[in-house]
């Protein structure tokens, strides 16, 4: 069964308020018109009883026959009845009415064989309690069948204001929402090839501005990394490119003729570096694939960030000897974070400042300790890095400067991408920074 429409639905709500509050306000005018129709008619009845009761006292004998018939003309639709307290009549006017009526004092309402009638019981002298019965009749068909006629107009106006107030709404809400069908048609025409296109936020209603603008920052999103991925999948093509094609041609050229076994021997080492490099590669990448699905989990031991950061320089102070290259640590603080993963993580920091700084240049490993969290800042002297590339350190096989690539497969540039999965994967946040002749990486760790 189909649902229906959110248009149909606010529509029908639309409609069935209108009956609502339609009816409601029909119902009780009815009731107050029926209010306001008995209250005239006491009115009337009082004032035609008062009447009857000052002609039957100023007249006596056979004058109060003429007297009362004089005041009943007067009134063509109204009829009297005098009884005594035991309920024999002593006089009734001619005009037709109910055979049995109701004997206790005040205003009651009855009906007859289709005539609606008002009538009022009152003692011909109140002061006096034995005094005759006064029983006035007045006809009130005419009202009723006026209030009849106002309730089937009541009906027919609920009837149509909730007809017109659906199909007015039905275009109402079609109207309101057509950026709905607009957002609707974009995410249709969504697909790999068409992720550029975006809503026009400018020209949605307040309440939808803000879901066009998240409909559009995910769009953003999806074509980011869609071409992050595209340019990932080409890039690691073009890593694996070259040691196999350098794997082939060798092994090709080795078996093209017999060979002395030390020549066998040194192809097979050759082959072997390009194996461990891809190797290497592979690794890297299912860490970095394990870190995308939150895989990654870092275990929890009490760190001492200067011992480690000790250690570390002591193990690339060979290399910064070998290119006049100072390697200097300041400040101190404790952590609670994996001991092998932080490692890694400051090793490739230390090794890409190392590659990158000039002889007699400097490399800086600074700790510092805040009331929040920790900073470990790796920073080199050296030619920065221009500004437009600094978002884009942290992607994979992303190098900055043509200048700055190897010429071989040593670096494939997933260093600085495992350094940030780290990072993350301890709660904190890494940046890199470059003015005036210093490039610093600066990570953030909250407090343990």
């Amino acid at each position: 069964m189909r649902r229906l429409s959110l248009s149909g639905r606010l529509a029908l709500l639309f409609a069935a308020c209108t009956a609502t509050v339609s009816l409601v306000a029909g119902v009780v005018f009815n009731r107050a018109s029926e209010a306001h129709f008995v209250e005239l008619d006491q009115q009337l009845l009082e004032g035609r009883l008062s009447g009857l009761r000052q002609a039957l006292h100023s007249a006596a004998g056979a004058d109060q026959a003429a007297r009362i018939s004089d005041e009943l003309s007067r009134q063509g639709d109204l009829s009297l009845r005098i009884s005594d307290r035991d309920g024999q009549r002593w006089f009734g006017s001619a005009l037709p009415r109910p055979a049995n009526l109701p004997q206790a004092p005040g205003l009651a309402t009855l009906d007859d064989n289709g005539t609606a009638y008002r009538l009022l019981n009152a003692p011909l002298d109140p002061d006096t309690p034995d005094a005759a019965q006064l029983t006035l009749l007045l006809d009130i068909t005419h009202h009723q069948h006026f209030l009849q006629r106002m309730q089937h107009l009541i009906w027919l106006t609920v009837g149509l204001s909730a007809l017109a107030t659906a199909l007015l709404g039905a275009w109402a809400a079609r109207s309101g929402l057509r950026p709905l069908r607009r957002m609707s048609a974009v995410a249709r025409g969504v697909s790999a090839q068409s992720l550029h296109a975006r809503l026009p936020e400018a020209q949605m209603p307040a309440e939808l501005a803000e879901l066009a603008h998240s409909f559009n920052a995910m769009l953003g999103r999806l074509d980011d990394s869609f071409q992050r991925l595209s340019a990932f999948s080409a890039d690691i093509a073009h890593e694996l490119r070259t040691p196999l094609s350098n794997l082939l041609t060798h092994t090709q050229v080795t078996l093209t003729r017999p060979r002395p076994l030390e020549d066998y021997r040194e192809a097979l080492h050759s082959n072997l570096e390009e194996l461990q490099w891809m190797a290497q590669l592979v690794n890297d990448m299912l860490y970095l694939a394990k870190a995308d699905h939150g895989l990654l989990v870092p275990k929890r031991e009490p760190l001492e960030l200067a011992q480690e950061a000790d250690a570390l320089l002591e193990f690339f102070a060979p290399l910064a000897e070998d290119t006049r290259v100072t390697l200097r640590r300041d400040g101190h603080a404790r952590f609670a974070g994996d001991r092998g993963m932080l490692r890694r993580a400051l090793s490739n920091l230390l090794d890409n400042a190392l590659r990158f700084t000039p002889a007699d240049g400097e490399v800086r490993l600074l700790i510092a300790e805040h009331a929040q969290s920790l900073q470990v800042i790796v920073e080199n002297t050296g030619e920065g890095i221009s500004p437009e590339w600094l978002p884009r350190l942290f992607d994979r096989f992303y190098r900055a400067d043509p200048a700055r690539q190897e010429g071989s497969s040593e670096h494939a540039g997933l260093g600085l991408a495992i350094t940030q999965s780290i990072v993350r994967a301890h709660g904190g946040q890494i940046h890199c920074e470059s003015e005036a002749g210093w490039t610093r990486f600066v990570i953030e760790l909250p407090r343990s």
